[in-house]
């Protein structure tokens, strides 16, 4: 886990000036050493923050350069089975000099010997990189399949920048950073920003399983990004491909590759730990640590006083049953609270997952004990554990019984009586046109983004888009694969990422092995939803390690009580974002629309926190700029 830098015909003082500075802007992202290269003829810099996992010797300092010299890598990640890789390097009659055994030095061999893509291919890991090619004078960006690591990239005048977070852009002297309104309006729409869009404009995301190359010689024209790998082909293969065995050979099998994902993830040359909420995701890859590991697997927990929202009690009775040394923190909302200011600086474009502040203390807190901690991330997306994969189906199919005119009738009725939030919430997406745009609305925080944000138009998102839909055979297959594409690498990735970073932790998703991702699809939908409840496969390889009495339970999330802390405690912090005239002279958004949701909130009308923490977070982040 690292950070990258670099530029491409930017101007030798400007390149110059940005190594520099960019070593303390990123030195979160890896404190123990910085490194630069800069190549004057070619007016090209690779710049790297190194947090030392894999070969803590000076033998993995980068920028680092092929052994023949042609090439040079920052390489932001970790590829799980690059000793594998060297092996078939040299079964291939390859005579490789290595100089110690760290992953990059290994991809350098392969990107020599195989090509970018071959070697993309072959790769098990998460990573984000920059490869410049001395001989054909080309910048190679590319970034890992389930998008775990993070990649930047666009345009300062008629050079080329990339980065692995926002903030390094303020290293380059020439950087405008002007709005990008339009993702502005996305934002409000979904939370976060979904690739490739950035907050500013001429600045835009790597999508996950993909390359682009730059060649000196032709910029500023535009390079496309090169897909390697992706959800669609993995979902479509998968539905061709459908796993035929029975229930229990599938259950097998899926554990045989979590084993392998898990065992490859807990290589490290420092101490190594994982996360434990007490739910499935996070006690199937703990179980499987604890069961190869041969002393107590290092885990952690957050509790909250309110016991509407703290899980820690159920983490504490699985850590108990597997043997682990567990640790868990208690916090209180002044903890939560006293971090909000910070959110500005740890995000480094507007995000509002309000679970992005417990995430934050939980990796801050296992930065004490660990420097890499497993995570377990995507089961929801995999083997459908999200309640509306559940309850959604069965929604649609009796409003699309109705004829829209009447639903919208219905709609404005629930709307003007004092409905409970969830009927007010149902109410707004009564009318849609399909079970794709009732998908799409029901997962919209602001459901008209252009009323609220000035002079946007709301760009395109894979949500509305039936060209980029994969074909699937049901309406939870569908939903599965659009949160893979956007909100898990937009939303949850991003959140444990830059929660992770701002406390120079390196965290692990072994259930995101893209091996795990192709075998999920490959499994009928009834080995994933049973019964009304999700990730039915996942639970029975758990329950080969943890009784069923200890996880069954309704499921809570990583939330907080943010509804309550706007009406009380960040009350005066809100009002102060969301003034009225503050808004009109700011000129981002249309006051009226924001100072009537936040009053409804106030006064108890409707929650209405989701819509106005989005709001406050590009409040709170325009401030910080």
């Amino acid at each position: 886990m690292c950070g990258i830098f670099g530029t491409l015909a930017v101007g030798i003082n400007v390149a110059r000036a940005a190594s520099i500075d960019v070593s303390g802007i990123l030195e979160h992202r890896g404190p123990d050493s910085h490194g630069h290269w800069y190549n004057e003829e070619d007016d090209v810099l690779l710049a790297h923050q190194r947090l030392a996992i894999v070969d803590l010797s000076p033998a993995g300092h980068q920028p680092m350069a092929s052994e023949g010299g042609r090439y040079v890598l920052v390489f932001n990640g970790e590829i799980y089975n690059h000793l594998q890789m060297r092996q078939m390097l040299e079964d291939s009659g390859q005579v490789v000099d290595w100089r110690g055994h760290a992953d990059t030095e290994t991809l350098l061999a392969c990107f020599s010997a195989w090509g970018v893509v071959a070697t993309l291919e072959s790769a098990v890991g998460m990573f984000a990189f920059a490869l410049w090619d001395k001989q054909e004078k080309r910048l190679t960006l590319g970034r890992d399949r389930a998008g775990e690591k993070p990649l930047y990239y666009g345009w300062c005048n008629a050079g080329l920048v990339f980065t692995s977070e926002l903030k390094a852009l303020k290293a380059v002297p020439e950087f405008e950073g002007e709005i990008n309104r339009d993702a502005l309006a996305i934002f409000l729409r979904h939370n976060y920003i979904p690739a490739p869009h950035s907050i500013y404009k001429d600045i835009f995301k790597l999508p996950p399983g993909h390359y682009i190359h730059f060649d000196s010689s032709s910029l500023p024209d535009a390079a496309t990004p090169v897909p390697y790998w992706s959800v669609n082909k993995a979902v479509e293969n998968g539905g061709q491909r459908t796993f035929g065995a029975t229930e229990s050979r599938a259950v097998e099998a899926l554990e045989a590759l979590l084993t392998q994902s898990v065992s490859a993830q807990m290589l490290a040359d420092v101490p190594l730990g994982a996360f434990l909420s007490g739910g499935v995701d996070s006690s199937v890859v703990v179980s499987l640590m604890q069961a190869q590991a041969s002393r107590p697997v290092k885990t952690f927990a957050i509790g909250f006083d309110d016991p509407r929202y703290n899980e820690a009690e159920y983490a504490a009775v699985v850590a108990s049953h597997l043997g682990t040394d567990h640790t868990e923190l208690y916090v209180s909302a002044k903890d939560a609270l006293e971090l909000v200011p910070h959110l500005p600086s740890i995000y480094c474009e507007p995000f509002a997952d309000s679970s992005q502040l417990p995430t934050f203390l939980v990796n801050k807190m296992a930065k004490q004990h660990v420097t890499v901690a497993l995570s377990g991330d995507g089961g929801d997306e995999l083997f459908g554990g999200y309640t509306p994969y559940q309850f959604a189906p069965k929604y649609w199919r009796a409003l699309s019984k109705l004829p829209r005119p009447v639903r919208r009738a219905m709609a404005a009725m629930i709307a003007r009586s004092p409905a409970p939030d969830k009927l007010l919430k149902f109410a707004d997406v009564m009318a849609a046109r399909s079970k794709e745009d009732f998908y799409r609305l029901m997962m919209s925080h602001w459901l008209e983004p252009e009323t609220i944000v000035r002079n946007a138009n709301e760009p395109a998102s894979v949500l509305n888009s039936p060209e980029l839909w994969p074909a699937t055979n049901s309406y939870e297959h569908w939903m599965m694969a659009m949160e893979t594409q956007m909100y898990m690498p937009d939303d949850i990735l991003v959140k444990v990422d830059r929660a992770a970073m701002a406390n120079s932790l390196e965290t692990r998703v072994p259930l995101l092995d893209h091996r795990i991702i192709e075998f999920a699809w490959q499994l009928p939908l009834h080995m994933k939803i049973r019964e009304g409840k999700g990730k039915w496969v996942l639970r029975e390889v758990l329950y080969k390690h943890v009784p069923r009495e200890l996880i069954e339970r309704p499921k809570k999330g990583f939330s907080v009580p943010l509804g309550d802390w706007l009406k009380g405690p960040l009350k005066d912090w809100a009002e102060c974002l969301l003034d009225e005239k503050r808004l009109q002279t700011e000129g981002y958004f249309y006051p009226q629309p924001i100072r009537k949701a936040w009053l409804q909130h106030l006064n108890g009308q409707r929650d209405n926190s989701g819509n106005l923490w989005s709001v406050l977070m590009f409040q709170a982040w325009l401030e910080a700029q």
